[in-house]
C-alpha cells in the first residue's frame, strides 16, 4: 500500500505541470522542460511497477510498455490524423503528446534498467550503447532515411536510458565504475546541462498556436 501511495504521489507534479503547459497561452521553454523532467519520475515508478511488481521481468515489462507506447501513438493517430510534434498546438493534441511522452519515458527507463542490471556492460558501456543509438538515429534523420516523426520518438525513448546511465555514472562509487559524486552534485551537473541547453539551443513552439 505504501509503495502504491508513493507511485501515485510521484504523478502529482507531472499532472500539475502538464495542466499548466496545456493552459499556457504561449510556449515557455522552462515550463516545458520542467514538465519533461517531472515525466522522468513518473516513468521510473511505472517502469519499476511493470518490470518488478508484476513479476514479468525486464523482457515482459519492456514488451508491455512498448505495447502501451504503440497504443498511445495509434490512438493519437486515429483521433487526430497525425502524431507529428509540429501538430501539437491544441489541448487535445497536447493531451496525446504528454501521454505518449509518459509512455516513452517509462519504456526508456525499463530499457535502461535492463541493460544496467543484466547486460554487465557497466555505466560506460550503457552510455556507449544508448549514445551510439542516438547518434545513429540522428544520422538517419540527417540523411532523411527515416521520417522526422519516427526519428523524434525513437530519440525520445533513447534519451531516457542514456540519461539514467549517465546519472549513475556520475554518482555511483568508483569501485562500481562511477565518479562518486554526491547525488546532489550529480543532479546539479545534470541540471546545469539542461539549463545551458535550454538557453543555448533554439526553442520554438508548434507552428499553430492554441
Amino acid at each position: 500500500m505504501a509503495r502504491t501511495g508513493e507511485q501515485w504521489a510521484a504523478k502529482v507534479p507531472q499532472v500539475t505541470l502538464v495542466w499548466a503547459q496545456v493552459r499556457a497561452a504561449r510556449f515557455h521553454p522552462f515550463l516545458y522542460w520542467a514538465t519533461i523532467i517531472a515525466s522522468t519520475t513518473v516513468g521510473t515508478t511505472l517502469a519499476d511497477y511493470a518490470t518488478r511488481s508484476l513479476g514479468i521481468g525486464y523482457p515482459g515489462g519492456s514488451l508491455l510498455l512498448l505495447g502501451l507506447l504503440a497504443g498511445s501513438i495509434a490512438w493519437w493517430k486515429l483521433r487526430l490524423g497525425t502524431v507529428s510534434v509540429e501538430s501539437v498546438a491544441s489541448p487535445a493534441s497536447e493531451g496525446h503528446y504528454w501521454l505518449t511522452i509518459a509512455c516513452s519515458q517509462t519504456l526508456g527507463t525499463a530499457l535502461g534498467d535492463w541493460v544496467a542490471d543484466t547486460g554487465g556492460l557497466g555505466y560506460a558501456g550503457g552510455i556507449a550503447i544508448f549514445g551510439g543509438a542516438l547518434a545513429l538515429v540522428a544520422a538517419l534523420h540527417a540523411r532523411r532515411a527515416i521520417p522526422a516523426t519516427v526519428a523524434f520518438w525513437l530519440a525520445f525513448v533513447l534519451t531516457r536510458p542514456f540519461g539514467a546511465v549517465l546519472g549513475d555514472f556520475l554518482d555511483k562509487p568508483l569501485a562500481d565504475g562511477g565518479l562518486a559524486l554526491s547525488r546532489f552534485g550529480a543532479s546539479a551537473v545534470l541540471l546545469a546541462g539542461i539549463v545551458a541547453g535550454v538557453l543555448w539551443l533554439p526553442q520554438r513552439p508548434a507552428r499553430r498556436p492554441h
